[in-house]
C-alpha cells in the first residue's frame, strides 16, 4: 500500500513541472513522507517504463548532467484514476471512522 501512495505522491510532484529526483525527494520529506534515494529510484524507472514519466538530460555547470523527470499524458491520465481512487478511499475510511458502535 505505501507503494502505491508513494508512486501517487511522486506523480503528484512531477505534474507540478519537471522535477529532479533531490526535488522530489525535499518536498515529499516536507510533507513529512521519508523517502530515500534507494526507493524513489526504482520507482521512478517503474513508472518510466510504465510510460507514465518521460525524462531529459540537463547539463550541468557544477558536475554531470542532470536527470529531470516529466510527466506523459498517459502518466495525466494514469494520474487522475488514482486520484479518484485516493479520494474513495479516504471517503471510505472517513465513513468507517464516523461509524458508532451499537
Amino acid at each position: 500500500m505505501r507503494k502505491g501512495v508513494l508512486e501517487f505522491c511522486i506523480l503528484n510532484v512531477i505534474a507540478q513541472g519537471e522535477a529532479y529526483p533531490s526535488d522530489i525527494i525535499g518536498q515529499l520529506k516536507e510533507a513529512r513522507l521519508i523517502v530515500v534515494e534507494g526507493t524513489l529510484y526504482p520507482l521512478l524507472t517503474r513508472l518510466k517504463n510504465a510510460g507514465l514519466l518521460s525524462y531529459k538530460w540537463v547539463e550541468s555547470t557544477g558536475g554531470p548532467p542532470r536527470k529531470y523527470y516529466a510527466i506523459t499524458p498517459l502518466g495525466e491520465e494514469f494520474l487522475k484514476e488514482l486520484s479518484n481512487t485516493w479520494q474513495e478511499l479516504v471517503n471510505a475510511v472517513n465513513k468507517t471512522a464516523n461509524t458508532k458502535v451499537k
